[in-house]
């Protein structure tokens, strides 16, 4: 059969019965989608080497037959299979993609992609869309599954992307979209910088109402300027400063929108305060923060959540685990989980504005071929020893010998007590006033399950420092 184009109103994949399917990878999306496609009445055959698939591999499979791929952000657009299923001829779907094309209704989603402060971002808009009495469900790249989201006939999915999700999208139309940053990330994976920011653009295909993005970022304005939008859909700006007409942004204090207002023109929209997100950190809120609660604000305000209720989401949210968290203090050291810095920006966020020499780093793991230059020469001032971690090292090793030199460097071979190691070593290391951060500025899945398994193995041996 021809493949089927997405219907005209969602019918929940129906459109799907009879339809044959490759499944690459059977991990949270793979095994949504299968569930998804036999509930329609297509045939799911799945792929993975982990065993628990029908096939270990595409070879020896007729790949003409299938209609369609779903196809797991672990298959890159180079790997064998996913080559092989391009050669046959087969359209190769994304979980998002697939999530667009079994979703139950037509509510809105809002797109949240970005180097760094995607999930703050996206949590923040659920939060928002919630004050407000909205059914949202928070979905996506954090590991909530978009396709049962989509099939379950929510009023607003507020979904997290990536750009590995975002290369294989092709036909989701979001209320709304933001692309928060697009610095170096993933390059193993895409191959190259402008290949990552080409599939990071897609966050903006077909949006709707609003293309939000950083003022002052020429890259992703670059992106909104280009888009393939639809008739009426507007580009907002995101400033920290004070916002111009379609621009949301902060006065003496103020969190302001003067883009979905119809006096903008004139004035400003009081939608909170800075001082709403004092809680969620030690001292001053940083930039970044701001800017993740203005974007959020954008989307929110995009699907007509109204001011109060961003206010209350702001006051009301917390910041992710694993995100700057501090887990505790020994002998006069602070001890911060950031594990969810998986890459150099949002590692360099991570240090915001601590003294000179104050910070013990734990650093390293799957470097996605970054180049560390930066984050290493933007920190340096600060660091008062480096702890790496990391089946390779390399990468960041020789950013810190060339930016970093007088910077004491301690190697925590890799095995099953690395993070008890590390943070041995960082104690050692770090004097009372100091921090010591956990902030690898890359992937996990060296050592560790995930992210969160890591921070947990550091929260796990800072309490053992404690006694508990």
């Amino acid at each position: 059969m021809a493949t089927p184009d997405v219907p005209v109103e969602p019918d929940g994949g129906a459109h799907l019965a009879g339809a044959r399917v490759l499944v690459l990878g059977v991990g949270i999306a793979g095994l949504s989608a299968v569930a998804a496609l036999n509930d329609v009445g297509a045939e799911a055959v799945t792929v993975d080497a982990n065993g628990e698939a029908d096939h270990t591999g595409v070879q020896g499979l007729n790949l003409a037959t299938f209609d369609a791929v779903v196809a797991s952000a672990a298959f890159s657009p180079t790997s064998d299979a996913i080559v092989a299923c391009l050669d046959a001829g087969v359209p190769v779907w994304s979980e998002m993609e697939f999530a667009w094309r079994v979703r139950a209704n037509d509510a809105p989603w809002v797109l949240i992609t970005g180097t760094n402060g995607k999930t703050t971002t996206t949590q923040m808009v659920g939060a928002m869309a919630a004050a407000a009495g909205v059914d949202v469900k928070v979905c996506g790249n954090m590991g909530i599954s978009v396709i049962d989201a989509a099939r379950e006939a929510h009023a607003l999915l507020a979904v997290e992307i990536a750009s590995l999700q975002l290369h294989f999208t092709h036909t989701v139309s979001p209320a709304a979209a933001v692309c928060l940053n697009a610095d170096s990330d993933h390059l193993d994976w895409h191959g190259s910088i402008d290949a990552y920011r080409a599939d990071k653009a897609k966050v903006f295909h077909l949006a709707r109402v609003a293309a939000v993005y950083p003022a002052h970022d020429e890259v992703v304005k670059r992106m909104v300027e280009d888009a393939d939008v639809l008739a009426g859909c507007r580009a907002i700006g995101i400033t920290t400063g004070c916002p111009v007409a379609s621009q949301l942004g902060v006065v003496d204090g103020f969190l302001v929108d003067r883009a979905f207002t119809p006096q903008r023109r004139s004035e400003a929209l009081e939608i909170g305060e800075v001082q709403d997100l004092a809680h969620l950190v030690a001292g001053t809120v940083p930039a970044y923060l701001v800017t993740n609660a203005l974007s959020a604000a954008a989307l929110a305000r995009a699907v007509d959540v109204e001011p109060a209720a961003i206010r209350e989401g702001l006051r009301g949210f917390s910041l992710d685990r694993h995100r700057t968290t501090h887990v505790g203090v020994v002998d006069g050291v602070d001890y911060l989980d950031d594990s969810k810095a998986t890459n150099a920006h949002a590692a360099l966020a991570a240090f915001g504005g601590r003294p000179p020499r104050s910070v013990v780093w734990i650093a390293g793991g799957l470097a996605k071929g970054q180049d560390f230059d930066a984050l290493v020469a933007g920190v340096r001032e600060r660091l008062r020893a480096v702890v790496l971690i990391g089946v390779d090292p390399a990468p960041l090793a020789t950013a810190l010998a060339e930016h970093a030199a007088d910077i004491p460097v301690r190697r925590v071979l890799p095995g099953d007590t690395v993070m008890r190691d590390a943070v041995a070593a960082a104690c050692g290391l770090a004097q009372p006033g100091d921090t010591v951060l956990l902030s690898p500025a890359c992937a996990s899945m060296d050592q560790f399950r995930n992210y969160a398994d890591r921070g947990d193995a550091f929260t796990s041996e800072v309490r053992a420092l404690q006694g508990g």
